[in-house]
């Protein structure tokens, strides 16, 4: 029975999420399957990717064959430089403590180069949000200035009115109790 390491789809419309399962190949995309490996988020930046490394390691050793999209994953995830390594100590080009030494020197530099991505995203993503910020403070300067603009020639045509009319302003007091006895009257 030929087995093939492949993704098997869920998530809905435009949000994929895949199961990555080892399955016959003659079996359809999300059919049966023998075992579940781990899982592929897409959606997320940097793709998030967990795998059962030993499970897997195992399965490509046995024979199975990844999928081109697979093949990416588990060399992202290393088990397939793994698979390398120990090919190189079966042939005695490395002994046993090369290649895990090789193999943790790796791990350890592709760990840093997806922190220095995260932090990258992290950053400009702060960056972004403080220009608008800036961006949205000089905008409410701009509209204040503009507001108290407006407001400041109204504000000297209101104090010479006033100084004016003054017998307007008394009238409106004798205009107030008119108004208080008008509603003692519809109680």
């Amino acid at each position: 029975m030929a087995t093939k390491i492949r993704l098997q789809r869920f998530g809905k419309k435009s949000k994929p999420f895949f199961h990555v399962v080892v399955a016959d190949s003659r079996a359809p995309r999300d059919g049966k399957f023998i075992e579940r490996l781990g899982s592929y988020n897409p959606n997320t930046n940097p793709a998030t990717i967990e795998i059962n490394f030993e499970k897997t390691l195992d399965w490509v050793n046995k024979g199975a064959e990844p999928t081109d999209t697979c093949r990416t994953i588990l060399s992202h995830k290393g088990i397939l430089y793994k698979k390398h390594l120990q090919g190189g100590v079966k042939k005695g080009a490395l002994t046993e403590e090369q290649a895990e030494a090789k193999f943790a020197e790796w791990l350890l530099a592709k760990d840093s180069k997806i922190e220095g991505k995260k932090d990258s995203l992290t950053k400009s993503k702060d960056e972004v949000k403080k220009t608008a910020l800036a961006a949205e403070a000089k905008k409410n300067a701009d509209r204040g200035a503009a507001i108290a603009l407006k407001n400041a020639p109204v504000a000297e045509e209101v104090a010479a009115e006033e100084t004016e009319e003054t017998p307007v302003t008394e009238e409106a007091a004798e205009e107030a109790p008119a108004t208080e006895e008008t509603k003692e009257e519809q109680a």
